[in-house]
């Protein structure tokens, strides 16, 4: 349940702050993204993407049932996108808010993944489980068993 509320306040931001890169890029780059030269087509696709990500946590978070590979996922491109800002800290941008605002993004989705997984009930448990005992019962059926 853990994973599923951070998935689903991380899919919160990341869909708002995508939808406002894409829709207005103008606003999004005054107010975050002061890297100069403005583009807004660089800022359309960042938009999408970052929509994309946060869709990807809150369907499976919604639905309740395979959150772990979206976690894994948008925690890869969340750690990309922090060594992106401390990479390019001289180009401007806001470090101070910026790494602060993504560092605990990336140890949200973290932590939900490591709560995920030691949760005895996590999604993947429940599957597995599922597997292990419906498997003799059908091998049984076909006569294989």
């Amino acid at each position: 349940m853990t994973a599923r509320i951070i998935a689903l306040a991380v899919g919160v931001f990341y869909l708002l702050v995508g939808l406002w890169a894409f829709l207005a890029p103008a606003g999004f780059y005054g107010q975050v993204a002061t890297f100069q030269p403005f583009n807004q087509h660089f800022l359309h696709d960042a938009g999408a993407f970052q929509v994309g990500l946060g869709l990807a946590l809150l369907l499976p978070a919604v639905l309740g049932r395979g959150v772990r590979p979206a976690l894994l996922a948008v925690l890869a491109a969340s750690l990309l996108h922090f060594g992106a800002h401390v990479e390019d800290m001289r180009l401007g941008g806001h470090p101070a808010t910026d790494l602060s605002v993504l560092g605990v993004l990336c140890l949200a989705l973290a932590a939900a993944l490591v709560v995920d997984t030691r949760l005895p009930g996590s999604s993947r448990g429940k599957e597995v489980e599922r597997w292990r005992s419906s498997w003799p019962a059908a091998l049984a059926r076909s006569g294989a068993g």
